[in-house]
């Protein structure tokens, strides 16, 4: 019988691998592809970031390489993404075989990616863009909330704190009729400042105790009389230095939550919402983020973050963010009825966009049951010209009133009322409206006309093309990143910081599928001609963008201010 013979194995061999890393890569491997399509990025706003002096950094496109091709694989722990550099071979060709430590990896991120996303972001969807994968001219648009890093216990109310900023402001008022009568009036502010608010602030208060502590000098210069009185206003003193402290730790938080109803105190920038992802199914609030999305053929074309967790709020903002990106808006919008508000169909209508919005009881009123219900609102016969309802009986209910009704965002609306003019009696009462009088409904002219519009453009052909699209639209988008990326939940603080980690992962959430979907030689066409381009768009939208960005920073302070106005009231 023959001897076996053996491959030779020699473990402690000096070299193992081989002299060029590329070879045990294949020539199509998405690793390749990727690198391709990285070198052909404009990096001259990241390159800026970095500063002369000192050792010489590691190279951003190479770190943006790596990084792109961590997240691609479901990896964002800068300590793993080191450790995969030192025993993945892809990563050691990606990076030259280069070994940054993990808070170089960190620092590139949190510091020099920080503002160079958005850009970056533009860049790789105009390649999918000029690859003819999307058009930017159609959106499907959805929201989801991610949850911080931050302890889901560290919770601040606004009710709760302005209760305790009530009751903090009564023992205040009775501490100063405690020290002087005399002496809180002369530096009481006048009733034209706006004293008739009672409302007292922390910067007011230290005035008062400071002189009130210079009229306490003075009386303990002074007679025996004069000195107890000083040492019995200093215990009042005492007193309201301790409220004031405390008044002031209340006037920060309301300043620190601005429009919004709670924040966290480890992540002041997050607010408590509801999230799907409950594992106690008790409905439990956490603090977490609002993040909206656009998508085309299940690619990310635009994205934002939001501290208000109602949806309906979100969509001018979201879609002006288009403008500011793009340099025009989408023409046709698709999203669900949690979108359907006056204020956004307004918003579409003025800026040309086809609105396919879906509107709350979008599919209850086309039920058999809805219909075929005389008693209600939207059932009536509306004369237009002579502006009158008629009930089931064939009673004109005229109108009667036009009321002002706005929104926690500010936007305003025109009810209409319509009254019966005479309900006793009425064989259909009971089956009619249950109240006492006459029966009043209350009617939005302009909200009732664009839901029509919205009907016959969500029935139309287009409409349930674009019906039968949305769900693996956007939501497929968010199935793929909490399920197949894992990523539920944010491993930074701080809006800036969320928004370049999220920026990250749609860059490379978008690459990926475009590796899967675009061969390599049209890549490597597009990429050519794509390079020599591109500074002339960036030229061109970087004004918008930097409009947008001054834009949304005043909205924000306006509405803090309006809020801090608010309380003082």
């Amino acid at each position: 019988m023959a001897k076996v013979q053996f491959k030779t194995y020699t473990p402690n061999e000096i070299v193992l691998f081989p002299s060029n890393l590329g070879e045990r890569i294949p020539k199509d491997h998405p690793v390749r592809l990727l690198s391709r399509i990285v070198d052909g990025l404009d990096l001259t706003e990241l390159i800026r970031t970095y500063k002369s002096g000192g050792t010489t950094p590691f190279h951003p496109r190479m770190l943006l390489k790596v990084v792109f091709y961590a997240y691609m694989n479901n990896i964002y722990s800068c300590r793993k993404i080191e450790d995969a550099m030192n025993w993945n071979i892809q990563y050691m060709w990606l990076s030259g075989n280069q070994h940054p430590s993990f808070s170089t990896i960190n620092r590139f991120r949190s510091e020099h990616m920080k503002d160079c996303v958005n850009r970056l972001f533009i860049q790789v969807v105009k390649i999918m863009v000029a690859l003819g994968q999307v058009s930017l001219d159609v959106q499907y648009i959805d929201g989801t909330k991610i949850e911080s890093v931050a302890n889901k216990y560290t919770f601040v109310w606004k009710k709760a704190t302005l209760t305790n900023k009530a009751k903090l402001e009564e023992k205040i008022k009775s501490v100063l009729r405690q020290i002087d009568e005399g002496i809180a009036q002369d530096n009481a502010p006048s009733k034209e400042e706006g004293a008739a608010t009672d409302a007292i602030d922390s910067e007011h208060l230290q005035q008062l105790i400071d002189k009130v502590n210079e009229e306490n000098s003075r009386l303990a210069q002074g007679s025996k009389e004069d000195k107890e009185k000083a040492r019995q206003r200093q215990k009042a003193v005492n007193k309201l230095q301790k409220h004031q402290e405390k008044l002031k730790e209340y006037e920060d938080k309301l300043d620190t939550m601005g429009f919004r109803n709670s924040y966290s105190k480890t992540d002041p920038d997050a607010t408590f919402m509801r999230m799907k992802e409950d594992a106690m199914n008790n409905g439990q609030t956490k603090p977490g983020y609002n993040l909206q999305i656009g998508t085309e053929n299940q690619y990310i074309t635009n994205f934002a973050f939001y501290r208000n967790p109602m949806d309906s709020t979100t969509l001018p903002s979201f879609l002006t963010l288009d403008q500011a990106r793009w340099g025009k808006l989408p023409k046709e919008v698709c999203a669900d009825s949690g979108y359907g508000s006056e204020q956004n169909y307004e918003f579409m209508e003025n800026n040309g966009i086809e609105a396919y919005v879906k509107y709350n009881w979008f599919h209850k009123e086309q039920h058999r049951p809805f219909r075929n219900d005389p008693f209600r609102m939207e059932n009536m016969y509306y004369n237009r010209e002579d502006d009158y309802y008629v009930c089931p009986m064939g009673q004109h209910m005229e109108h009667v009133g036009h009321n002002k009704s706005v929104s926690d965002n500010g936007y305003i609306s025109w009810i209409d009322t319509y009254r019966a003019q005479r309900c006793e009696g009425c064989p259909l009462r009971g089956q009619c409206f249950k109240g006492k009088g006459n029966r009043t409904i209350n009617v939005n002219h302009q909200l009732r006309r664009y839901k029509e519009k919205a009907f016959e453009r969500l029935t139309s052909e287009r409409g349930l093309f674009h019906r039968s699209k949305r769900p693996v639209e956007p939501e497929a988008v968010f199935g793929q990143i909490k399920t197949d990326k894992q990523y539920k939940r944010f491993r930074h603080r701080g809006f800036s910081k969320i928004q370049m980690d999220f920026g990250i992962l749609a860059m490379a959430f978008n690459l990926q599928k475009l590796i899967k979907n675009v061969g390599k030689d049209q890549i490597k066409a597009v990429m050519e001609a794509f390079s020599a381009l591109f500074g002339l768009f960036l030229a061109s939208l970087w004004p918008l963008w930097k409009k947008f960005r001054k834009g949304e920073s005043s909205v924000n302070k306006n509405r803090q201010l309006s809020n801090r106005n608010l309380i003082a009231a």
